[in-house]
């Protein structure tokens, strides 16, 4: 089966305890759209904010890969949400979405781009994928010299 590269919508907040603990969870823990998730697709959260109720963000805040084809529930309360185990990037960096929305397959000549957010987790092509990820990436000295 084919690769596939998926958006999460979430607030910062809560996708930085998923990094740490390495899962991705989306809509409030529901766990129909997880399963539509595969070993090795590609998951990039955007935050809208940073809490629930915080401050605006509009950021990449983690990007990574889905490790299995297992979706679990958490079992340390007694909120159980659906969750998906994910090798995140830890060097990647928090970036804005500004830079990108002329070049997104999601935003480009969209100026409604942000609606079909809404949805919580939504598929992106590989492109949108890849100029993320770039974004994400903090040049390393050697590119920093060459500039």
């Amino acid at each position: 089966m084919a690769i596939r590269y998926w958006l999460g919508v979430v607030q910062r907040e809560n996708v930085l305890r998923g990094v740490a603990q390495g899962f991705a969870q989306t809509n409030h823990g529901a766990r129909g759209l997880l399963e539509r998730m595969r070993e090795s697709d590609g998951l990039v959260y955007y935050s809208p904010r940073t809490q629930v109720d915080g401050p605006p963000l509009k950021h990449f805040t983690a990007i990574g890969r889905i490790i299995d084809s297992e979706v679990f529930q958490a079992t340390d309360s007694d909120y159980r949400p659906w969750r998906r185990r994910v090798d995140y990037d830890h060097a990647a960096v928090a970036t804005s979405i500004r830079p990108l929305l002329p070049v997104l397959d999601l935003s480009r000549g969209n100026p409604d781009w942000g609606y079909q957010l809404r949805r919580g987790l939504l598929e992106i092509t590989k492109h949108d994928f890849e100029e993320i990820r770039l974004q994400m990436r903090r040049p390393s000295a050697d590119d920093r010299r060459r500039r």
